[in-house]
């Protein structure tokens, strides 16, 4: 049709799909093989039917089909031309003021929670546990609670879990068709991980109401230059950095700061095509695989600082204000991704110097972002000079471990805060814990090595002193289980 490969080009795609009146309807699957009618809340969209198998969403049975799916309708001029702005506030006027001639308050609305979408090696099982913790507050909450997702192994498609479960791709269109269908009072997506996290702009864009954080904020944090800008502007310390704009330009900063250096594209996941460079071959290599993942989103080339300790920072904020956080330390050098590093909590070898910076950056930069829900800042610290690696707004892949170890649910926490209600503060006391947790990725293969270990240190006696991770499990007490 040749329309421009952009956000807006699927939004006319879209428009044009529905004024030839081709519409998903919503069907139920059959989880008891139709011998007896299926009454799950297991459900799926479809070109292939004309009538859905539920009652009417949140809009009722007053709301007319025409009015439930013009929310990608915007104003033409002459020409055929849409405004983006008449189409913004033409949404969310349907999805705001509408809907709430009809449905008296917001809990009677409901709340989409966007989930994790499919696992990847090492990653989004933890996902799951934050979505399925959000789901399960909003019910406690009296809130309808509605889930996306379309991981047959995640707890969260589990049908007993929400009210509904639209077991559906996680993309702009899909989220969309159903956001209309249902007109919840709005839409979580820092529980999901990344992939979620990814559509806020755009969803924000169509006129989806994004609960917590703004979209803008949330943009602001992802993309490597705007947020290294923000730092920079607040004197928060970070390695020196470059944003991408040739491979040439990268070489000349990579000679100027020294290598090794760090390959960092925006938007992702789990550190994907995040590389560190030890000399120019290796950084045209990395740059060229950084394009790849990011496409069109910024690629920041960083100084990387050897023999560095990783910090990781896990916090829930309500309006800018940090309501908890929990501190940990990477038994790791910087340089293992958060998600795959061994990480101890409460942290046992940082100075006191050293937590205080964390605790002021991550103050200063919760409140320029004006942070509502669940976010996590990774820093990096040589003696006493702590430096901002990056910020995620969104559940990280930690906090299932922090929650746990503190034995407080920190996405519930964030769920209150992110639909408005009160909040307070857990009474937690680093000082009243009597163990120490550690955080280990493939702990089997782990101690298939540790199960040797005890028989090389009757030969190698030093070994035993040389191998933290062996000494550090030794040492450890089993603790009380919290689920």
């Amino acid at each position: 049709m040749g329309l421009p490969s952009s956000i807006d080009g699927e939004i006319r795609v879209r428009d044009k799909r529905k004024s030839m009146g081709i519409i998903p309807v919503v069907k139920q699957i059959d989880t008891l093989a139709a011998e007896f009618p299926a009454q799950t809340n297991y459900l799926y969209c479809t070109y292939s039917g004309d009538v859905d198998d539920i009652d009417n969403a949140s809009g009722g049975p007053d709301l007319e089909t025409s009015r439930r799916y013009s929310l990608m309708e915007r104003n033409r001029d002459s020409r055929g031309n849409m405004s983006p702005s008449d189409f913004k506030r033409r949404a969310r006027g349907i999805s705001i003021s509408g809907a709430a001639d009809i449905i008296k308050t917001k809990k009677e609305r409901g709340v989409i929670v966007l989930g994790c979408g499919a696992y990847c090696i090492g990653s989004s099982v933890e996902f799951d546990w934050a979505a399925v913790s959000c789901i399960r507050q909003l019910r406690r909450d009296g809130f309808k609670s509605i889930i996306i997702n379309y991981n047959p192994e995640t707890v969260s498609t589990d049908y007993d879990e929400s009210d509904r479960l639209y077991f559906e791709e996680l993309s702009l269109e899909r989220v969309l068709d159903i956001y209309e269908r249902e007109m919840p009072y709005g839409l979580v997506v820092s529980v999901g991980g990344q992939i979620p996290n990814n559509l806020a702009l755009p969803l924000s864009d169509c006129g989806v109401n994004i609960l917590g954080t703004s979209a803008a904020d949330i943009e602001r944090a992802e993309d490597r230059r705007q947020f290294s800008d923000m730092l920079d502007t607040m004197k928060i310390k970070q390695p020196a950095w470059s944003v991408l704009t040739s491979k040439e330009e990268a070489a000349e900063f990579a000679d100027k700061v020294g290598y090794p250096v760090l390959v960092r594209p925006s938007f992702v996941l789990s550190g994907a095509a995040m590389r560190v460079a030890a000399d120019e071959s290796q950084l045209r290599n990395f740059l060229d695989l950084a394009t790849e993942v990011a496409a069109d989103k910024p690629i920041v080339v960083t100084k990387f600082v050897l023999n560095a300790k990783e910090i990781e920072f896990d916090a829930i904020a309500n309006k800018g204000t940090i309501l908890n956080y929990a501190i940990g330390e990477h038994l790791e050098n910087a340089g293992v991704h958060s998600g795959d590093a061994t990480v101890i909590l409460p942290a046992q070898k940082l100075y006191v110097k050293t937590i205080r910076q964390v605790k002021q950056y991550a103050t200063w930069i919760a409140k320029a972002l004006n942070i509502t829900g669940p976010f996590n800042i990774q820093f990096m610290a040589k003696g006493n000079d702590v430096q901002v690696i990056e910020c995620n707004l969104r559940a990280s892949r930690t906090i299932p471990f922090v929650s746990k170890t503190l034995r407080h649910n920190f996405i519930s926490l964030a769920t209150r805060a992110m639909t408005g209600m009160d909040v307070e503060s857990y009474k937690i006391s680093l000082l009243d814990i009597e163990y120490v947790c550690v955080k280990v990725r493939a702990l089997l293969c782990r101690l298939t090595t540790m199960c040797l270990l005890p028989r090389l240190t009757m030969f190698f006696p030093s070994l035993y002193y040389r191998h933290p991770f062996f000494r550090l499990l030794v040492s450890a007490e089993p603790i009380p289980r919290w689920e």
